[in-house]
């Protein structure tokens, strides 16, 4: 390993937000990817010492699909593709981590470089193809972990898979009896072809056979940005037809406002600060469609507590965050809900649920 960690040194020396400046330097000056997989095993070891990392979490309750979330931030999807550090991402405060997105059988993804940093606008774009270990590797894990708050397991198709939706419907059998919720992704742009799923017969029979498969657990679906309005008011009308649970809106984008970086012409997803536009305006565009009916999550560019209000206050009964924490450090999580509880208050609101939508 690049560098050795003294674990519990840093356990009493750097919390939450001192760690953050503590780490920051030696990590970005590695390779992204190694420096994401250091942060994994870093997480693992709390993990495995159960030693939270939050400070003066508010506990800030909300029910989405009969689950009661101790708080509406969430871990999107990508961070902890194989669930080696649930407990430790719960430790940062988050009410909800969702891990995956997990295949049926085990892939690499994509060929390295595939991940990169884009520091001068807060962002990140990959490429990384649902490179995971596979859904038996991770599900063991998955059981085992202390939860102190809901899991959520995210599943998807193998590249070289000939029915792909055969893929979700076994991964959404194989994750229903493990997970609290399960997340159908579809919204992936480093998949050749998948995004084809989220329109016409394929989205039609990849609900259906997913929704019987989940047995009795909510399921969630994800997916991306980059929609025109006819496509969001199908996807809509397909999910509810479908008694989907929530839509998640969304994921990366394949768009390019303007950036400063010098990875900005890389191929892949793009995600961060650059996104939080278009991801508000797409949730604002579910939430007309969908008339309230279904409960939606808010991801993309949320990177402190007053974006994550206006993603309430906008529809979202639940928001997610990933690429924040690489500019935001562990403390994040905590100090967005510090905020988030200031915010309700200063507006007499005595509950999330009380602010969703009214924006």
């Amino acid at each position: 390993m690049y560098f050795s960690y003294n674990f519990d040194r840093l356990r009493r020396r750097c919390h939450g937000e001192r760690m953050s400046f503590a780490l920051r330097p030696l990590l970005f000056a590695i390779d992204a990817e190694r420096a994401h997989g250091l942060t994994i095993d870093m997480l693992a070891a709390w993990d495995a010492m159960g030693t939270p990392l939050a400070a003066n979490v508010p506990s800030l309750p909300v029910t989405v699909a009969g689950l009661t979330f101790p708080n509406p931030l969430g871990l999107a999807a990508g961070a902890d593709k194989d669930g080696r550090a649930i407990a430790g991402f719960f430790g940062l405060g988050f009410g909800a981590v969702e891990i995956g997105t997990l295949t049926p059988l085990p892939q690499s993804g994509n060929p390295k470089p595939r991940l990169f940093r884009l520091a001068e606008d807060r962002a990140v774009i990959n490429r990384m193809g649902f490179n995971n270990g596979g859904l038996a590797a991770a599900l063991p894990r998955a059981r085992a972990a202390k939860r102190t708050g809901v899991l959520g397991i995210n599943v998807g198709a193998n590249k070289k898979a000939t029915d792909r939706i055969a893929d979700y419907e076994a991964g959404v059998a194989a994750a229903a009896p493990v997970a609290d919720y399960v997340t159908i992704n579809i919204s992936s742009p480093n998949t050749p072809g998948l995004r084809d799923l989220q329109h016409g017969p394929a989205l039609t029979d990849l609900l259906a056979r997913s929704a019987t498969a989940r047995g009795t657990t909510p399921l969630f679906l994800k997916v991306a940005p980059d929609q025109e309005p006819a496509q969001i008011d199908e996807i809509a009308r397909a999910a509810i037809d479908a008694g989907i649970d929530a839509l998640i809106i969304g994921n990366t984008t394949i768009s390019r406002p303007a950036l400063r970086s010098s990875h900005a012409d890389e191929q892949g997803g793009l995600s961060g600060a650059p996104l939080a536009s278009l991801a508000a305006q797409r949730l604002r565009d579910f939430r007309t469609a969908t008339g309230g009916q279904l409960p939606l999550v808010a991801a993309g560019g949320i990177d402190s507590g007053a974006e994550a209000y206006a993603r309430i206050r906008a529809g979202a009964s639940l928001v997610q965050l990933y690429t924040g924490l690489v500019y935001g450090g562990p403390g994040l999580p905590a100090r967005i809900l510090r905020e988030l509880a200031a915010l309700l208050a200063g507006d007499g609101f005595a509950s999330i649920g009380e602010a969703i939508g009214g924006g």
